[in-house]
């Protein structure tokens, strides 16, 4: 592996930590030897990189610093092309459009042998059921959760029933047969999960919710038992 690979790789391998990190962590995982290790963070801070920390305490790396494209790997490039097609096919209108102008804007500044990888990717997605909502109660929703804006809904349990409710969205999880809303219900105060073909009605209300969303999504994770992604 060149040294601008490594380079490379490590500023990859702490954009994946949101804490600091051990160098001993970094240098496993990059397979390098901590003296290695040590060096290459020194050459990132004298390109510019905000790297805090020092040996014995851990790394971690703020935001804001950019380093020239990367050359994506062969399985990269699969992910890219899987993971784009599954939401092209499984998410809502202007999300499934949003992915194929990924694939796209990456396709054209890749070199034609890897451009070609993207065009002709042997990864497929299956069929399944249709979604489970609309385009526009979906949009509506990612709108909603992006703004930490209040919801109005009229939601009708299994048996039908319709309770009109005031949720904070904090997350959209996106199953095989299903959608569901991660929200703080002020009908229930607490947490509830609202499948979406069962919002009958729903509005955005121009007042945002009074917590930040990071905090009540770490807070539902802490609750729930989920590790944070």
């Amino acid at each position: 592996m060149s040294r601008a690979q490594r380079l490379l790789d490590l500023i990859q391998v702490l954009r994946r930590h949101r804490r600091a990190v051990a160098g001993t962590v970094l240098a496993e995982e990059l397979g390098v030897s901590l003296r290695t290790l040590y060096r290459d963070i020194e050459s990132l801070k004298a390109q510019g990189a905000h790297i805090d920390g020092e040996a014995g305490v851990g790394y971690v790396l703020r935001p804001g610093f950019m380093l020239p494209p990367l050359m994506f790997s062969e399985d990269e490039i699969e992910a890219l092309v899987l993971g784009s097609r599954w939401v092209s096919e499984r998410a809502d209108g202007p999300l499934g459009k949003a992915a194929r102008n990924v694939l796209a804007k990456i396709g054209a500044v890749l070199p034609a042998e890897l451009k070609n990888r993207i065009d002709t990717s042997g990864l497929l997605i299956g069929p399944g059921e249709p979604i489970a909502a609309g385009d526009g109660e979906l949009a509506a929703i990612r709108q909603a959760i992006r703004a930490e804006r209040k919801m109005e809904v009229a939601y009708a349990d299994e048996r039908g029933n319709v309770t009109n409710r005031i949720v904070w969205p904090v997350a959209l999880a996106f199953f095989d047969r299903v959608r569901v809303v991660v929200a703080w219900c002020e009908l229930r105060n607490g947490y509830r999960h609202f499948r979406t073909d069962r919002i009958a009605a729903l509005e955005l209300s121009v007042e945002r919710y009074p917590r930040r969303r990071a905090m009540l999504l770490k807070e539902w994770h802490a609750l729930q038992g989920v590790p944070e992604q």
